[in-house]
């Protein structure tokens, strides 16, 4: 399902969402195509966002499009 689809579908709210396809541009991930796992109250939405795994999000339909920075892991070293 394309973003714009569930936008109309879930007009100002969060949804939780499988990402099924995406692009990177400029160090963005541009999400294309998403199955909507299911709405989020604004209370719940950072809870089912700890809950997702993998390529599942939680995004708020407010915002147009699905872009994503992408940032390298930055890993803590321990020196004996």
């Amino acid at each position: 399902m394309k973003w714009s689809e569930v936008r109309e579908l879930y007009p100002n709210q969060f949804v939780k969402l499988k990402v099924l396809s995406s692009h990177i541009k400029n160090e963005q991930e541009m999400i294309e195509d998403v199955a909507v796992i299911k709405s989020a109250s604004d209370e719940m939405a950072t809870k089912e966002l700890l809950k997702s795994k993998g390529d599942e999000l939680v995004y708020h339909t407010l915002h147009a499009n699905i872009v994503l920075e992408i940032r390298q892991d930055v890993g803590l070293r321990r020196f004996h």
